[in-house]
């Protein structure tokens, strides 16, 4: 059994590059896999191995700079839901592109994944989902507006363009753990917005914490490992990955003619030029080979 730690917290990190050696190869030597990111304004990420490994690899971060009060939410999985261990150096740990935004100067008030459908079905909200589209296309909130965006960055030019529709509402938005929120939120304050909300511990806490029969909650929630995609209480869902575009799709759309193993799907595959999709192909055979030589690297890697 694998336990997955999800966690991001904004601190202040002089220089995150002094962070990175010792983070890695507490990881490596803890069997613990998948990807931080590290920047001056904090961390993010999901990793996952055994329960002591990642006991250790999050004892570490909260004795990192600003980080004793760390949060994170888990969950646990049969197979590996990463193959590897990456630890990034970036400018933003989720990028928006605005240098005046500031989570840690004030964000939206926080609501409890109990609180959140009363508040959501008041008729003075808006509800506004803050992530990409192929995040919304597998699942959102009742009556959530989806703002059609290919990349967390394009949301400011998105609120520019339409916020004159939301004229005297409150604004609720959510994400997937809440890290987009931080600035989406701190974003619209500075716009100006004065009743701003924003679900705590995102949409995994709530499907973590809401009874099923009571949530307002539509679909299953993408997440950035291998389970692709989970339900109430956190069940993995059905969706598998697109290694072509990293985009969900379901079991029936490995059957449509435009899947291509590793290479395509019905979403992509007018997307990627031929000498992409060669290059696909060649990383499909070597993925295939490597674990055909019993190479451990691909253990969690679906081809």
């Amino acid at each position: 059994m694998y336990t997955i730690a999800a966690l991001y917290h904004f601190t202040r990190f002089a220089d995150p590059a002094d962070i990175k050696p010792a983070l890695l190869d507490l990881c490596l030597t803890q069997d613990v896999k998948g990807s931080l990111l590290l920047a001056q304004e904090g961390i993010n990420g999901t990793i996952a191995g055994p329960r002591a490994g990642i006991d250790a690899v999050l004892a570490h971060i909260k004795t990192l700079p600003g980080c004793s009060n760390l949060e994170w939410k888990e969950a646990t999985s049969d197979h590996p839901p990463f193959g590897k261990m990456k630890v990034r150096l970036k400018k933003e740990i989720v990028t928006m592109g605005q240098p005046d935004v500031d989570p840690l100067a004030r964000v939206g008030n926080y609501i409890e994944p109990q609180d959140w459908n009363d508040l959501i079905q008041q008729d003075d909200v808006v509800v506004i989902d803050t992530r990409n589209d192929y995040e919304v296309a597998i699942g959102t909130f009742e009556g959530a507006v989806d703002p059609k965006t290919v990349s967390f960055g394009d949301f400011p030019a998105w609120w520019e363009e339409n916020q004159n529709q939301f004229h005297n509402k409150r604004v609720a938005m959510f994400c997937t753990g809440g890290i987009r929120c931080e600035k989406s939120t701190n974003y619209l304050l500075g716009q100006g917005i004065e009743d701003v909300y924003h679900l705590k511990g995102g949409i995994l806490r709530y499907l973590e914490e809401v009874p099923a029969e009571e949530s307002t909650w539509q679909g299953e929630c993408f997440v950035f490992d291998n389970r692709v995609s989970v339900g109430h209480g956190l069940e993995e869902g059905p969706h598998l990955l697109c290694h072509g575009c990293r985009r969900p799709i379901l079991p029936e759309d490995m059957e449509r003619p435009e899947f291509e193993m590793g290479v395509s799907c019905h979403q992509c595959v007018h997307d990627t030029s031929e000498h992409d999709k060669a290059r696909f192909r060649e990383r499909q055979k070597q993925i295939r080979l490597a674990r055909e030589r019993g190479d451990k690297t691909y253990a969690g890697n679906p081809l």
